[in-house]
């Protein structure tokens, strides 16, 4: 039997890392966004290679989300990396509650900092913060953080892994550099850092860049999300 881990994150989380973790395993194939070309088609929103995302994908999210509960898959575990605002509320969720699921979370600053040297005028919608609190009430399972995942990463996702019933491999912890078939066509605009990784990179406890002054209510607006999840967090004892 397949494990279906479904893997909830905001942009600039990491998140293109953690797929990559996964893929390494022998045991475990991915997909690298499944809902987006069906949130473009909805939407309307013009992101970079909009009409390349809605050709390379099914838009009916209802077939999607459908495929991934009970399709065929290959290998003992597959690793499904979502965006939480990629599922939108019309969409019909009937399949996720056989999907196990989990959240990776990030400090909405450093989010916000990130995501601002590619967008400046980022929404809370595009962040998926309100998104990724209503998924995790519904439907549960691990919490992660970003800068715990970079602090050690051998401890946090050994207890990730634990949480979703899989063995841990040392093979999540590097990984070749370059791009790989399984990224999406948007891969070009947006992976250039993972492509060059070979692993996760060092933790940094500095923030980086300033906040932009007028990003500052933005912030207090996600805040209080992320401080909902926060909390679940699995955290090593080294990370504490």
């Amino acid at each position: 039997m397949t494990t279906r881990i479904a893997m909830w994150s905001g942009p600039r989380n990491l998140s293109t890392a953690m797929m990559r973790s996964f893929e390494n395993r022998a045991d475990c194939s991915v997909v690298d966004e499944p809902l987006y070309a069906a949130y473009l088609a909805a939407t309307g929103l013009d992101h970079p290679g909009r009409d390349e995302v809605i050709a390379s994908q099914p838009t009916d999210a209802a077939a999607v989300l459908a495929d991934l509960a009970s399709g065929g898959v290959a290998t003992p575990v597959q690793y499904q990396k979502h965006m939480t605002h990629h599922l939108l509320p019309a969409m019909d969720r009937s399949a996720l509650g056989s999907l196990t699921h989990a959240f990776l979370v990030r400090d909405p600053e450093r989010v916000l900092t990130s995501y601002a040297k590619v967008r400046e005028e980022p929404t809370l919608e595009d962040l998926g913060l309100p998104q990724q609190l209503e998924i995790f009430e519904s439907y549960g399972g691990p919490v992660v953080d970003a800068a715990d995942v970079l602090r050690d990463p051998h401890g946090t996702l050994g207890l990730l892994c634990a949480e979703l019933g899989i063995e841990f491999d040392d093979a999540m912890l590097s990984w070749p550099a370059g791009p790989r078939e399984t990224d999406g066509v948007w891969a070009p605009h947006w992976y250039a850092g993972v492509e060059a990784s070979t692993g996760f990179a060092a933790y940094s406890p500095g923030s980086g860049d300033p906040l932009p002054d007028h990003l500052v209510p933005l912030l207090e607006r996600c805040q209080p999300y992320y401080d909902a999840l926060a909390p679940y967090r699995l955290r090593p004892e080294e990370t504490r």
